[in-house]
This record gives structure tokens, sequence and C-alpha cells, in this order.
């Protein structure tokens, strides 16, 4: 299986203000079609080229490749992407079901956003912050550089499937934000997609 850079399911401009179109465009055609690039290079002519991007992760702790941690990065970045783009959309409403399992976890849901946004400011260096599934129950975790739940403990240092997640890599944020990376991480509440959110809830 060769992985193909998935189309955007909005227009780069459709998250302005709070995501700006060059880095979105910068992102996707730069850097998602990096990890690509290069997944696909190390995984040809071996066992795992016939792999899902899915599935891939799933055994990610079984694949013994002398450049693995070059690919766990890439491939990594290519899942990671792949979610992330699919978890933002302009106009769309919290509903009651999210709201509800956010609360039995957290609290409230103003609980949970100041939970997500300590553990993005508290993370050093790049990587993402996650809202996963861990065995029934809702938790807030973050992965270095492009590891993902997925990968489990081994790989990632933590488990669990992906509900939302964010990516705190400078070059998400970086030419509007700058170093004002709280800022970012504020912004993403008015571009996540919530009807994804509560499908992925709803697995």
């Amino acid at each position: 299986m060769t992985y193909l850079l998935p189309s955007m399911p909005y227009s780069y401009d459709a998250l302005e203000p709070y995501f700006d179109e060059e880095t979105m465009k910068i992102h996707h055609t730069k850097h998602h079609q990096n990890y690509i690039n290069n997944t696909n290079a190390i995984l040809e002519n071996t066992a795992f080229s016939s792999l899902s991007i899915e599935e891939l992760m799933s055994i990610f702790n079984e694949i013994s490749l002398e450049n693995k941690i070059v690919l766990r990065n890439n491939a990594g970045g290519h899942i990671n992407h792949c979610f992330f783009w699919e978890s933002l959309k302009a106009n769309t409403l919290l509903n009651r079901n999210i709201k509800l399992e956010l609360e039995k976890s957290f609290g409230t849901f103003e609980s949970f956003k100041k939970q997500f946004e300590e553990i993005a400011m508290k993370h050093f260096g790049s990587g993402w912050v996650w809202l996963v599934n861990q065995d029934g129950k809702l938790n807030i975790v973050s992965t270095s550089n492009q590891d993902n739940p997925l990968m489990g403990k081994l790989i990632s240092n933590t488990y669990g499937d992906p509900i939302l997640g964010l990516d705190i890599w400078e070059h998400a944020y970086y030419l509007k934000y700058q170093n004002r990376k709280l800022d970012y991480v504020k912004a993403f509440w008015n571009v996540v997609n919530w009807d994804k959110i509560d499908s992925r809830l709803q697995r």
C-alpha cells in the first residue's frame, strides 16, 4: 500500500481567523506530505507495505526494521495528521452527549478544557495532546514528537483510542502565534469538529 496525502475536508482558509490559511497550507502540503514520502520509502519492499496506517500502528512494537525510529516519526506523523485534519471544522457545536461524557471524567467541560490546556503547556518540545478512551474512561495524555497512543505504552508511554488530538509542534502555529502557544491552544476550541468527536465517542 502506498500512502497518499488525503484531501482536506475544507479550504485552507476555512478556519480563519483561528488557524491561518498559510500555516494550514504549509502544514498539509509540506509537513504531512513529507511524512508520507518518508514512510512510503521506508516500507517499500517490506512485509509491512500492504498494511493500512492503523494496522501499522497497532503492531508497531512488533516491527523489526533497521530504521524503525525514522519510521516511527514519519508513520506517526502521517496518522496523526490524518486524524488532526478530521478533528477540525468551523462552526460545529458541543452537543449534550459529548458534554455528559466529558463531565463523567472531568467534572465539567470547563475543567476538561483547563486540564487539556495545562497538559499542552507543560509538554516540553514537540508533540501532541490527546483525549483518549482508556478502557472506557476518558483521559488526557501527551506524546512526544509524532508518537500516537495507538502505538502502545512501550512505544509512546501511553495508550488508548484517540478521540481528540492537538498538534503542538511549533510548525502548527508559529507563523500566526509565534511564541504565544497558549493563544494557539485556546484558539483550538473554536475549530474543533464536535460532530467528529461525537462519532468517535460512540465507537
